[in-house]
């Protein structure tokens, strides 16, 4: 989509462009905020409303969010009580379905999207244009890359999956998939769910669509070792087959934190084991993973790529 510099064509393509919501829970975030507003705000194609959900933030950050809501219109912010505590996977859930439960208008895709990250002025205009390309496309994000001093490394996940990041979804596949699990591995879970609805999802290797991220994956919540440990018990709670969950702590052995990043996450889902922690109740949703996986693992496993 190609926005021109006259002010009347500027709105006319504006108001005929694809209605987006975009969501971010946000805790004490105030360091990295101001890269994720100026990024939202550089858009070729602005969002409709973007929902900046405070989760009882203790430094400068809603006072960051509020002067944004101040200075652009389709800001809106919604505090949160103060939980004491950063809680991922379920708490963030919760507070994306806060930030959504105040959107008044109808929309025609809905997205959310961590305060870490940093992209490109054409990002939503590049991805609402893949939407338009396919209309099974029921989610889709781009590519995450972690800034390490003058270079950039791959996030690794698989063409078919989506970046939890920030991740867009059409507003009938959001529907379908009856919203987020709020746990853990809600990313992982949505992406299945989405799949076994009969939608397609992506994440896209295009320039326009790159994410910088800029935190090391799961270290949000006190310690990466803590996050990988996590991440192994939210693959228990998705129900994912233990040969999977083997061959995957093998593979993200070889990322930082190198050798003990993956053996953590192992370790996790064989505590959740040991301990009986819940499972998602869907059985049919796990028997359909378990399928899935092994169909990657018999694909990609001796390439080196399961996730």
């Amino acid at each position: 989509m190609k926005v021109v510099e006259k002010p009347e064509v500027v709105r006319h393509v504006l108001a005929a462009a694809p209605r987006v919501v975009l969501i971010s829970p946000v805790r004490n975030e105030e360091r990295l905020l101001p890269g994720l507003i100026r990024s939202l705000s550089a858009q070729t194609v602005p969002p409709a409303q973007w929902i900046i959900v405070d989760d009882g933030s203790t430094d400068g950050t809603l006072e960051l969010a509020r002067a944004a809501a101040h200075e652009h219109a389709w800001i809106r912010v919604v505090v949160r009580k103060d939980r004491g505590a950063r809680k991922l996977g379920g708490g963030v859930v919760e507070a994306f379905n806060e930030g959504l439960a105040t959107v008044e208008l109808a929309y025609d895709f809905v997205g959310k999207l961590d305060a870490d990250l940093t992209f490109g002025p054409r990002y939503l205009e590049t991805l609402l244009a893949q939407f338009s390309a396919d209309p099974k496309l029921g989610a889709a994000s781009g590519k995450v890359f972690r800034p390490e001093g003058d270079t950039l490394v791959e996030e690794f996940m698989i063409d078919e999956m989506v970046a939890g990041q920030f991740k867009v979804w059409r507003e009938s596949c959001f529907r379908a998939i009856g919203g987020l699990v709020p746990e853990v591995m809600w990313d992982g879970i949505d992406f299945h769910m989405s799949r076994q609805a009969g939608f397609r999802t992506r994440s896209l290797p295009d320039e326009a669509l790159r994410i910088l991220h800029h935190r090391l994956m799961g270290s949000s919540d006190r310690s990466i070792w803590r996050g990988r440990i996590r991440w192994g018990k939210g693959q228990w709670f998705m129900g994912s087959h233990p040969l999977y969950i083997l061959a995957s702590a093998v593979f993200r052995m070889s990322e930082k934190p190198y050798l003990i990043g993956g053996a953590l996450i192992f370790v996790g889902y064989v505590q959740a084991w040991w301990k009986g922690e819940r499972r998602l109740d869907k059985p049919e949703f796990r028997r359909e993973l378990r399928a899935w996986q092994m169909a990657r693992l018999r694909q990609l496993l001796f390439r080196g790529k399961v996730r």
